[in-house]
């Protein structure tokens, strides 16, 4: 039989998941019952991609907003003042972690980077930047520059939410003060007090070490909030407060543990039962950016916080389009079709640096796995939290 598809995505539904909820059981039997029903087969190499939301929830990995407060003043060692640096504009990640951490201080300097977060949200118009003669690598805007400059123009075209004021209002509402600026140099917060809390994802270890460098005197990150569990709460050794999600009015739901542990059950369960070799991982956000609104999703610590050895690497492909304009560029129809899949059967193990490899995915296989399986899943009310990846390490010559 002649092969028609290759790589096939599949959201599968769950029913809602709680705390205490066997989910390795519960993803397995979805898992078999939607290929019973759908009637399609499981193959060794498919991939299954679990949620990191429905691995936390299950696990039952929360904190409160006291919990937060607590290990902040604990971690700061009782300092009233203090600054943060480079959080990212966002209702659902960072203000219930602004919100808690304004109940351990009598004041914030607030430091945010523009003319957007690390992530892509913009609190003001590029070219109007531009326009105006700010220099974004030397220039220090004061709130009240800052609205003289910009005036209303500062609403998040998504949300239509004003960040500054709303930051403003959660910490003016725990009872404490807070400042803010812009600026992109880490060093401009030590203008104002030496104990910083780093509040960016990806370049977190970076900014640590110029604070620390240049004379900072407690340098944390959101990384090390939350690390352990206080008072019965929810924590994560690694990431902290890394990856967490709005879950309440009162609770944050951080990124998931013990993920090794989980895939591995997840694989061993479905091999005992479909007798097949499935990789597993968890993901969260996907490593992509909106060529409209600018904003690149990855606001998690990783793509994929725990995966299946069988999914360690990146991609060995060949570019189609360069074989048919190079090598084959004299072959038409059958031949060309046959002379190409033999190219692909006879490919090296190792293609980096090969001219047949140029143009292809230079990322890790996990990244773009993951990253599929979030576009599939969605954010929202889809209910497929389990994503199934078919025929994704096929090929052109696999028959």
């Amino acid at each position: 039989m002649v092969r028609t598809v290759g790589t096939v995505a599949r959201g599968i539904r769950l029913p809602i998941i709680k705390a205490g909820d066997d989910l390795v059981k519960m993803v397995i039997q979805a898992v078999k019952f939607s290929s019973e029903t759908e009637d399609y087969p499981i193959c060794d190499q498919d991939v299954l991609g679990i949620t990191e939301s429905a691995v936390a929830r299950a696990q039952g990995n929360y904190v409160t907003l006291d919990d937060v407060a607590q290990d902040v003043y604990e971690k700061i060692k009782g300092k009233p003042e203090f600054g943060i640096v480079f959080p990212i504009l966002s209702r659902n990640r960072f203000s219930p972690i602004l919100k808690s951490i304004a109940r351990s201080a009598k004041k914030i300097y607030l430091q945010l980077g523009y003319p957007a977060d690390e992530v892509g949200n913009h609190l003001m118009s590029v070219e109007k930047m531009y326009k105006l003669g700010l220099n974004p690598y030397t220039d220090i805007l004061s709130e009240a520059k800052y609205r003289k400059l910009f005036g209303e123009e500062v609403k998040h075209p998504f949300t239509g939410i004003d960040y500054v004021q709303m930051y403003c209002d959660l910490v003016k509402g725990e009872g404490a003060e807070i400042e803010i600026v812009l600026a992109n140099d880490p060093k401009v917060i030590l203008q104002y007090t030496k104990n910083v809390l780093v509040a960016d994802v990806h370049n977190r270890f970076r900014n640590k070490q110029i604070l620390q460098q240049a004379g900072a005197q407690i340098v944390l990150g959101l990384d090390d909030i939350c690390t352990s569990a206080l008072n019965g709460s929810g924590y994560n050794r690694e990431y902290g407060l890394l990856g967490s999600n709005k879950a309440t009015e009162s609770k944050i739901k951080l990124f998931p543990r013990d993920g090794e542990k989980f895939v591995q059950a997840v694989q061993a369960g479905l091999k005992e039962v479909t007798g097949k070799q499935v990789e597993v991982l968890i993901y969260g956000d996907g490593a992509f950016k909106d060529p409209v609104g600018g904003i690149w999703e990855l606001a998690d610590p990783v793509v994929a916080p725990a995966y299946t050895k069988g999914l360690r690497g990146l991609p060995n492909e060949i570019k189609l389009k360069y074989l048919a304009d190079n090598q084959l560029q004299n072959l038409s129809g059958e031949a060309c079709q046959t002379a190409m899949k033999e190219y692909i059967r006879q490919k090296r193990a190792n293609l980096v640096g090969a001219a047949a490899s140029q143009g292809t995915t230079p990322r890790q296989l996990t990244d773009l796995l993951g990253s599929l399986c979030d576009l599939v899943s969605g954010s929202g009310d889809k209910g497929t939290p389990v994503v199934l990846i078919q025929g994704y390490f096929d090929n052109y010559a696999t028959e």
